[in-house]
């Protein structure tokens, strides 16, 4: 999706008064009906909702996780808040723990990222919303330490599939990633939703260019 980033002055790298600063200033947003606002890497990042073949595939996604997970002690969530400190995520998808209210935060905000057992993200048009998917919030969830990454991507040739596993904090990346076009069959690897299969009835056939 298309974003709107709003950046404070010394904005290169977040420290604790930025995080500071930024947490303040989310709180006070008031947005339109149909835009989100998460924080990225110094960043408060104004977005609208997806087009209709973006929350297609995650809604897809999400129907085949209400349905590997039902008899497990994890659920399959949307459009919620991931808090990691003073950062806000807002992925298209995520899985978290079934009993989820010890793992709210305090404030009631949202979930702690230390409950996400895996993410999703459909990219969207638009250089800034491709770059925020592809590169910054995989840094985000990565230091994070969310076990698994799933990021869909439209404009990665004619559809390409990521799976981002095995995080690293400290250097915000993840160690493993397997990538595949559409039409292709991956399985998520590990986490509640090890086994699970995404192909063409997910993402559709490959895109025509």
């Amino acid at each position: 999706m298309s974003a709107l980033a709003y950046e404070t002055p010394e904005a290169a790298m977040p420290g604790p008064d930025l995080d500071e600063a930024l947490w303040q200033a989310w709180k006070t947003m008031e947005l339109p009906e149909g835009f989100r606002a998460e924080i990225v890497e110094g960043f408060i990042e104004v977005s609208p909702t997806g087009r209709h073949s973006h929350g297609q595939i995650a809604n897809e996604l999400r129907d085949q996780l209400v349905m590997f997970l039902m008899n497990s002690q994890y659920v399959s969530r949307q459009d919620m808040n991931i808090i990691h400190g003073r950062k806000i995520l807002i992925p298209d998808g995520f899985i978290t723990h079934k009993e989820s209210e010890e793992h709210v935060t305090d404030d009631g905000i949202g979930v702690k990222a230390s409950a996400v057992q895996l993410v999703v993200e459909v990219v969207s048009p638009g250089h800034d919303s491709v770059q925020r998917d592809r590169v910054r919030k995989r840094r985000a969830y990565a230091r994070a330490g969310i076990p698994v990454y799933v990021l869909f991507d439209d404009y990665d040739g004619h559809g390409t599939v990521t799976i981002l596993s095995s995080p690293s904090p400290a250097e915000a990346v993840y160690a493993a990633e397997t990538r595949v076009p559409y039409g292709t069959e991956v399985t998520i690897p590990e986490g509640p939703a090890k086994g699970l299969v995404i192909g063409e009835e997910i993402t559709g056939p490959p895109r025509k260019r």
